[in-house]
C-alpha cells in the first residue's frame, strides 16, 4: 500500500486546507473575511529572518494582513489576507506526531487566524472542537 504512495503536492495540501477552513464554525470564518490561503515549500528566507528562527522547519505557517475587526472603512486599498502554510514543516511535523495530516493543517489555520486575532489558546481549541463533521 505504502510503496506506490507521495507525500501531498503544494496543490493537495492547499485543497486540503481549503477544505478544513470551510470545516471551521462560521463565527470565526467570518473573521477572515476574502482570506487567501497559499502553501509554499518553505517561508521566504525575510519571514524567516523577521522572526529569528533557527531552521526553515521551524515555522509551519504564518497570518498576514489585517483581521476584520481591525480593518477600517477608511483603509487604503491593501493587500488580502493571507494564511501561508508551509508543506515541508507541516510533512515533517505529521512524521513525528500521532495525528492526522488534516487534523495538523487545521491546527495551524486556527492558530494563525487565532494568534492574529490575540484568541487565548483555550479559544482557538474551543474552535477546533466545534468543527463541523
Amino acid at each position: 500500500m505504502w510503496t506506490a504512495t507521495k507525500a501531498p503536492s503544494l496543490a493537495e495540501i492547499e485543497a486540503m486546507a481549503h477544505s478544513e477552513f470551510a470545516s471551521l464554525p462560521k463565527t470565526f470564518r467570518d473573521l477572515c473575511e476574502d482570506i487567501v490561503i497559499q502553501v509554499d515549500d518553505f517561508a521566504t528566507d525575510e519571514v524567516l529572518d523577521s522572526l529569528n528562527t533557527e531552521s526553515e522547519f521551524d515555522i509551519l505557517g504564518l497570518f498576514q494582513g489585517v483581521g476584520l475587526p481591525h480593518q477600517s472603512h477608511d483603509d487604503i486599498a491593501r493587500l488580502p489576507n493571507m494564511i501561508w502554510l508551509y508543506r515541508r514543516p507541516i510533512l515533517d511535523y505529521w512524521a513525528d506526531h500521532d495525528e492526522t495530516l488534516g487534523e495538523i493543517v487545521r491546527h495551524v489555520l486556527v492558530h494563525e487566524i487565532g494568534h492574529h486575532f490575540g484568541f487565548s489558546d483555550d479559544d482557538m481549541e474551543t474552535i477546533e472542537a466545534g468543527v463541523a463533521d
